[in-house]
């Protein structure tokens, strides 16, 4: 079984038209054959620590108005609206105050990827993206690891 590794965003992503100089973007991968919706799923099915870490960011940043479920949507995955789908990537996210983002789950050549760009549109975007990182590559990286799981024993 191969771990999680970071790696560059596939040229073929729709995200890769999206990006500015000032931006983040980040890209891991891991071996699966996971479709990308299915990856997407078991992605956003956060562990119960992410889940508490989620909860103490939105406790935080509603008392600045920032959104902490995301807007309807009739597609999520997640709490996350999904934006477009092919048959290899799924791009979900929205446009918020201080920053837009959107995470790509791409599959392709027995890989998984996901990548996450952000925008911020302001200092305070800037202070939430350096004050998240840290958690944000920890939840990714979990994330990918429990897609490889997922997809080793579902081929077992």
């Amino acid at each position: 079984m191969s771990k999680v590794i970071k790696t560059e965003l596939p040229l073929n992503s729709l995200l890769t038209d999206r990006i500015n100089k000032s931006d983040f973007i980040d890209c891991y991968s891991v071996q699966s054959n996971l479709s990308t919706r299915q990856a997407a799923e078991i992605i956003t099915n956060f562990p119960g620590w992410a889940r508490f870490l989620v909860k103490i960011r939105n406790a935080v940043v509603s008392k600045f108005g920032l959104s902490s479920d995301g807007p309807e949507a009739s597609d999520k995955v997640g709490f996350f609206p999904v934006e477009s789908e092919n048959d290899h990537e799924l791009i979900a996210g929205f446009n918020d105050k201080h920053l837009n983002f959107r995470v790509s789950v791409i599959s392709q050549d027995g890989r998984v990827f996901l990548s996450t760009w952000v925008h911020p549109h302001n200092i305070g975007g800037k202070i939430y993206l350096k004050t998240i990182l840290p958690f944000h590559v920890l939840i990714v990286r979990n994330a990918l690891a429990r897609v490889q799981r997922l997809n080793f024993s579902n081929s077992v």
